[in-house]
């Protein structure tokens, strides 16, 4: 979906993909910051399933929804005063009033997007995955005609450009959100288990949820935000070059629906294998993903390396634009191998409920490491002439390759100790 916003938007014009481009910037780290919290749900549901006690899962469900709309609510407030982040970026004119009337259409479909989080996680501690590829699914058909009505204006409807990608949006969170509450409601596999009720506050579920799901979500606010940080520093160099960062963060984004969906499957299984103290299982588990996100990335990096101007080309016919965007292809092809690492540790960490420590080194890598060699790479001369968007890519390269190796040996060490009642 991001993919199909980003490339008819950039058919419209370069500003509404840059107004997008600093959008997504700003509403994707509140949105997965919050929807994280709920993440905390698949570990623990895959744990009661594992060990037979399905009834409990209800409770954590229940709890999620609170969580959910709370996060929800905060979320819409957030996104519909972003005018003073803006201005604290320079970002004036018709670009800052497209950037926010993009946020404010899609603050809408926020709330609805976060309950789906809470579902989704619910129903993937269960191993139940196929029907939220179905509903996935289902939201991409929606998406792309959705966008071409608002966005183009056509059938009636008016010509919004960037703020039509929003609508659209909206549209299809709220899609999704009643999807999965009737999978929930309806399916079989949950029907006896009534979970579309009334949800009662139970405070030992509702902050065993946050004591795992705020380190996963602050977390990924690290991760997503420094990406938001880049787009506005960058900001000042030009729509060009913002939407040809926008090009190359939006395919390479969805590269990474690969392993991180690996990574989520880690996290159930080993959950599953954790629940039912079945710890080789669980062993094995975790160095067959390693194998799989390794053998994708691999392949991922040679194809962009390969096919970095003809994937611009498919974004823009700007020449300027492309010939960046494919220079900035590049450097992110070697960026697809510590990423895979990177997340399927942290998806491994999460199935044995290890939130804590992967939040210092995320801040670490990304925050101390990446962010500031990115800026010093990109816009100044302090190690070499100041390199522009290509900078903070590389930046990144570096940040994301030590936390993919301090990640990989938090497992090492989480493992080391699972081996002691293993053994004994």
């Amino acid at each position: 979906m991001g993919f199909v916003d980003t490339l008819m938007a950039a058919r419209y014009s370069a500003e509404d993909l840059a107004a997008v481009a600093l959008g997504s910037g700003i509403w994707l780290p509140v949105v997965i910051s919050l929807g994280g919290l709920l993440m905390a749900v698949t570990p623990m549901v895959a744990n009661h399933a594992g060990s037979d006690q399905l009834r409990r899962t209800r409770l954590i469900f229940h709890q999620a929804v609170l969580i959910a709309l709370i996060a929800g609510v905060s979320a819409w407030l957030i996104l519909r005063n972003m005018a003073p982040v803006l201005d604290l970026m320079q970002v004036s004119g018709s670009l800052k009033e497209k950037t926010l009337g993009y946020l404010d259409a899609l603050s809408w479909g926020v709330p609805g997007m976060i309950l789906y989080q809470a579902a989704r996680s619910y129903s993937e501690g269960l191993g139940k995955t196929q029907p939220l590829m179905k509903i996935g699914l289902l939201a991409l058909l929606c998406n792309i005609p959705l966008n071409y009505l608002l966005i183009y204006g056509k059938l009636g409807f008016p010509e919004l450009g960037g703020v039509g990608c929003g609508w659209a949006t909206t549209i299809v969170m709220w899609i999704m959100a009643l999807s999965a509450g009737c999978y929930l409601h309806y399916s079989r596999h949950f029907r006896r288990l009534k979970l579309i009720t009334l949800p009662w506050p139970r405070t030992k579920y509702f902050f065993s949820i946050l004591k795992i799901g705020v380190p996963i979500g602050v977390t990924l606010l690290i991760e997503v935000s420094m990406f938001t940080m880049i787009a506005l520093l960058i900001a000042r160099l030009g729509e060009n070059v913002i939407a040809s960062h926008q090009i190359t963060l939006s395919f390479t984004g969805m590269v990474f629906m690969v392993p991180l969906s690996i990574a989520m499957a880690l996290t159930i299984r080993i959950g599953q294998c954790i629940g039912r103290r079945d710890l080789v299982a669980a062993q094995t588990t975790a160095i067959t993903g390693y194998a799989i996100v390794c053998c994708c990335s691999v392949i991922a990096c040679s194809l962009i390396a390969l096919l970095s101007v003809q994937i611009a080309t498919l974004y823009s016919n700007e020449d300027e634009i492309i010939q960046l965007a494919s220079s900035l292809l590049l450097i992110a092809a070697i960026f697809q191998i510590p990423d895979a690492i990177q997340v399927a540790s942290a998806g491994i960490l999460r199935g044995h409920k290890d939130t804590g420590v992967p939040l210092l080194i995320v801040f670490t890598s990304y925050w101390l490491i990446g962010l500031p060699l990115g800026y010093m790479l990109g816009l100044t001369d302090l190690l070499v002439p100041a390199l522009g968007a290509k900078g903070f890519w590389l930046g990144m390269i570096a940040g994301l390759s030590v936390g993919a190796t301090l990640l990989l040996l938090r497992y090492q060490n989480i493992k080391r100790r699972c081996d002691i009642p293993a053994h004994s």
